[in-house]
């Protein structure tokens, strides 16, 4: 396999999913867990730079996490912004959701439980899942205004000990399946991709980056 092949369609999906939204202050931070501390420490920069009074983290443990972490991805997330000097009254966790849809439905339930009636909303999400997490967050909560935001990290920086290119590849191929199919199953708005993404993402199904695909 042709690595500079690899990397000319992965960038292609990469900057696909990418929203490049402007920052704005909000009621709340809504970390959506992951293995990827880089998530937690930048959501945790933006509270401590008072883009938000409160800070969310929400996530089970996951099909990844579960090998690496001790805890929910949601408690880890946790711990590394109490560590950073967060408030633990300023800090809401949620930690049974295992995918994006259950991340909203979950925390939203949460929210209305403990008596938050928050209005706006900064959704923090690792750099290839912006475009899914904005879909999925409009289809199920459409009441709140967000914006989606990510780590400034390159394609080339990405990958780390924590996850591979190759599965952060796999991955990102597998969302950008679900930003096409989900919408007709409920699961999200339907967002435009243009020709060119597509193909992309059909050179890397040829070329093996199968593993997160729809498996139904």
């Amino acid at each position: 396999m042709d690595s500079k092949e690899v990397d000319v369609w992965a960038n292609m999906v990469w900057d696909y999913h990418h929203l490049h939204q402007t920052l704005r202050p909000a009621d709340c931070i809504f970390v959506l867990g992951s293995i990827d501390t880089r998530v937690a420490r930048y959501a945790v920069k933006l509270f401590l730079e008072g883009y938000a009074p409160f800070i969310i983290f929400s996530g089970g443990v996951g099909k990844i996490s579960k090998d690496v972490f001790k805890k929910s991805e949601a408690e880890m997330f946790a711990d590394i912004a109490l560590e950073a000097g967060v408030p633990a009254e300023k800090i809401i966790i949620e930690n049974q959701s295992t995918n994006t849809g259950d991340n909203v439905r979950f925390t939203k339930k949460i929210l209305i439980e403990r008596g938050f009636d928050f209005k706006t909303f900064i959704l923090v999400q690792k750099p290839y899942m912006e475009r899914r997490t904005y879909a999925v967050f409009k289809k199920l909560w459409p009441e709140p205004e967000f914006v989606v935001t990510s780590p400034a990290i390159s394609y080339e920086d990405y990958p780390n000990e924590a996850i591979s290119k190759d599965d952060f590849i796999n991955i990102m191929v597998g969302d950008l399946q679900r930003i096409k199919e989900y919408p007709a199953r409920g699961f999200q708005i339907p967002q435009d991709i243009p020709d060119e993404v597509w193909q992309a993402y059909e050179k890397l199904v040829a070329l093996g980056y199968i593993k997160h695909l729809i498996k139904d």
